[in-house]
Parts: structure tokens; C-alpha cells; sequence
């Protein structure tokens, strides 16, 4: 959530965040027209809160009967003005506070402007796209020729966007959480396991709603959301909390399924497994000072891009432009991993410095040394990495002529001795 006080100090700055995400900028009129109400109806309540205890005060003194009862008479005329305007600024705060939850993170000023995805600019590209003597497959192809990839069964289960993997497939993927947690837990974050549903005001903290409630399951009966990441969960660890500084940063890794409505248009953006309704992911998650969110931004697009190396797969890093910026973001690189099959860059991680805007609507704070005065600390957090598109480019780069795909070696001490997924 962006600080109130940005709006009363440098309303023009929000403007033009705003307006770089296509944003109408009149919400800012709107926003400083609620808080000069808020803050009016603020100093009037106290003044006649002030004004009530005195005259309190006052009827204990007065001996004349005539002259109490006249005070007695304005006090109550005054408590019905007091109730009415305390009854104002409860309804006005939570108005306002509703209209700041819809306001997205204002652009860091390296963003570049942009439209949409296809105006985010390229970094940097590593390794070397894979050859072959062949025509690759795709993955919609490979997997059910391997038997690993059930889609006819995907659909009889769940429906549309579902799929079964079977035994390697299956290992496969385990293997692939696996290595990335420990690889993780290696470079110093430590593991959680969290619930795959929380409550509403975990989601809220996080940013995702109100903004995307349409794109995530709930349950109807109970104050129960289906985490669509486990930035989510993540987030609220420390909702609420005071933090130590001398703790800072926090770092920490979970796996989690992910749930999501994904409502796009059917076509070959979504076919095979790249765009599902469930699908895995290990996070990266960190809680710092503000002043070292710069470099812990470097270390998680760091660790992100070890992942890849590590398995092998050539990819790339892009900045994200303001039209695909995520809600709660200032700014975020991507990294992107090459399919040789799909003949696609598949984006496998979002590393995003949110600032203190999730800190503020989860209540994140740490006392700096020396300050009696708190400070909201700052979060990170990324995919480290994203599965099924992991899986979808182990496969196709790593695919043989007859059909067979070669295991990566940094896999072998999770995939029980499968070196080669054969036909």
C-alpha cells in the first residue's frame, strides 16, 4: 500500500507513477480530498472530546442547579454532534483505506515505459541454444510419446488445463523441487513449509486482492483462498510483527501448488502445460532494511539464474516495462529459460522489490538502532523457479532422436538412478 503521506507531500510524484501505468491519475484528487476530511473530522472529534471532558469537570464545581442543568443540556447537544461525527470518520477510514488497497506500487524510475510483455527489454542472454540434427518435439508431443504426460486423464479428473505425470515425468518434477530447495537452502534461505490456503487478510497483505480476486479460488463457506503463490503465505509470516533489526535480512524458501484461474484465450500460448490451473513452485522470499533491498534484489536474480546454470538450460533476463509490471512491484527483471521444442522463451521467475508497499498493509516493522520510532522493513521475492516450464524445457532441450530426453546432471541424486527417460 503506498504511504498517505506521499499523496499530501508529493502528490505529483504519484501522478506520474500512476499515469506511467496507465492508471487514471484522478484517484490522487480523490485520495487527498478523503484525508483532508479524515484529518479535519480528526481535529474536530478531539476538540469536542476535549471540550466533553471539560465541561465534565466543570458540573462538579457548579452549585446552581439552573446553570448545571444548562451545562448538562449543551453536553448532551454536544455528544450527539461528537457521535455524529465519530460515526463519519468510521465510515470515511475505512473508505479511504479501501481505495488505497486498489492503488498498485509506484514504478521504481529505471522501469522502462512500456505497453505490455513485449516492451520489456532484454539484459543479457546466457548460454547457447541447443542444436539438433532433428526437428525437436514440443513438449504436448515428447511427453505423451515418453508416457510420462497424461493429458486425456488430466481432463477426465479436473477438466481443462489438468494433467497427469507418470512415473519419471513424475520424478522428474519431484526431482526438480527437490534440487531447487536444497540448492536454495544452500545459498542461505531457510525452508518453510506453509498452508496451501489462508485466510483473506493474507492475501490482502500480499497485494492480490482486490485487484486479482477474480483470478483465484476460494472456498464459499469458509475464509479460505487457495494461495495462487507462495509469496502469499511467505508475506504474512511476520504480519504484525516488530522485527529485530540485528535479524535482518530474513531469507526464506517454500514449495507450494499454486492456484490460479488463468482466464486467457485459448491458442498456442496455452497449449501443452505452460499455462495450467495448478502448477508447482519453489519462492524466494526476503524481509530487509530498506537500504539493503538494492543488493538483496542482485542476490535473488543471482540465485534465480544459478538455478538455470545449474541445470543447464540457456536463458535470458529482462526488465519488465510499466504495462507488465506486477501490482505490488517497483521493479522486477525476468528470467527466462529457452524450449527448443515450444521454440519459446518461458519465463520461469519474476524477481520484484516491492519496498515497504506489502510491508504496510501486512504491518512489517523493526526498530532501526538508535530510533525509538519504527520503520516498515522492505520485502523481495521471486520464483527460484517455476514449475511446469522448467520441466517443459528440460525435456525439449534435452531430447534424443529416438524420442529419449538425458536427465541433467545436477538432477541424478534425486531421480533414483534415471539418467535417461526412454520411451
Amino acid at each position: 500500500m503506498l504511504d498517505i503521506q506521499l499523496f499530501r507531500d508529493e502528490p505529483e510524484k504519484v501522478r506520474e507513477g500512476l499515469a506511467k501505468r496507465q492508471l487514471d491519475t484522478a484517484v490522487v484528487d480523490q485520495v487527498i480530498e478523503m484525508d483532508q476530511q479524515r484529518r479535519e473530522l480528526i481535529q474536530k472529534v478531539e476538540a469536542m472530546r476535549a471540550e466533553k471532558n471539560a465541561s465534565s469537570k466543570e458540573i462538579g464545581q457548579i452549585r446552581n442547579p439552573k446553570d448545571r442543568e444548562q451545562i448538562i443540556a449543551a453536553m448532551r447537544i454536544l455528544g450527539e454532534k461528537l457521535d455524529s461525527a465519530e460515526t463519519e470518520l468510521s465510515e470515511l477510514e475505512p473508505k479511504l483505506e479501501a481505495l488505497l488497497a486498489t492503488l498498485p506500487n509506484l514504478p521504481d524510475p529505471r522501469v522502462p515505459l512500456g505497453a505490455d510483455d513485449s516492451e520489456n527489454q532484454v539484459q543479457k542472454t546466457v548460454g547457447e541454444l541447443p542444436e539438433f540434427d532433428f526437428k525437436p518435439k514440443a513438449h504436448w508431443d515428447l511427453g505423451p510419446d515418453l508416457g510420462i504426460l497424461d493429458f486425456e486423464r488430466g481432463v477426465k479428473l479436473s477438466g481443462t488445463r489438468f494433467y497427469v505425470l507418470n512415473g519419471a515425468g513424475a520424478r522428474l518434477q519431484r526431482a526438480l523441487v527437490s534440487f531447487m530447495l536444497d540448492t536454495l537452502t544452500r545459498q542461505g534461505y531457510e525452508e518453510r513449509y506453509t498452508p496451501f490456503m489462508v485466510k483473506e487478510e493474507v492475501v490482502y497483505a500480499s497485494g492480490q486482492l482486490p485487484k486479482f480476486g477474480d483470478n483465484l479460488y476460494r472456498d464459499i463457506e469458509e475464509d479460505f483462498w487457495w494461495v495462487p503463490t507462495a509469496e502469499v503465505p511467505l508475506t504474512s509470516l511476520h504480519k504484525d510483527e516488530i522485527l529485530e533489526e540485528s535479524a535482518l535480512p530474513i531469507s526464506y524458501t517454500a514449495y507450494t501448488p499454486c492456484f490460479r484461474r488463468e482466464k486467457i484465450s485459448a491458442g498456442r500460448e496455452v497449449r501443452g502445460i505452460k499455462r495450467g490451473h495448478q502448477f508447482d513452485k519453489v519462492e524466494m522470499y526476503v524481509f530487509c532494511q530498506p537500504e539493503d533491498s538494492e543488493n538483496q534484489f542482485k542476490r535473488l536474480l543471482a540465485d534465480a539464474e544459478r538455478i538455470c546454470q545449474l541445470l543447464e538450460l540457456p536463458y535470458r533476463v529482462s526488465n519488465q516495462c510499466t504495462g507488465d509490471l506486477g501490482f505490488a512491484a517497483a521493479y522486477t527483471s525476468d528470467v527466462e529459460v529457452w524450449a527448443a521444442g515450444c521454440q519459446e522463451w518461458l519465463e520461469v521467475s519474476s524477481i520484484s522489490n516491492t519496498r515497504d508497499f506489502q510491508a504496510r498493509r501486512a504491518a512489517i516493522r523493526y526498530y532501526p538502532e538508535g530510533s525509538k520510532n519504527t520503520r516498515y522493513v522492505n520485502t523481495l521475492n521471486g520464483s527460484g523457479l517455476g514449475l511446469p516450464r522448467v520441466l517443459i524445457a528440460v525435456l525439449e532441450n534435452n531430447q534424443r532422436e529416438d524420442g529419449s530426453v538425458v536427465v541433467p546432471e545436477a538432477l541424478y541424486p534425486w531421480m533414483g538412478g534415471i539418467e535417461v527417460i526412454e520411451p
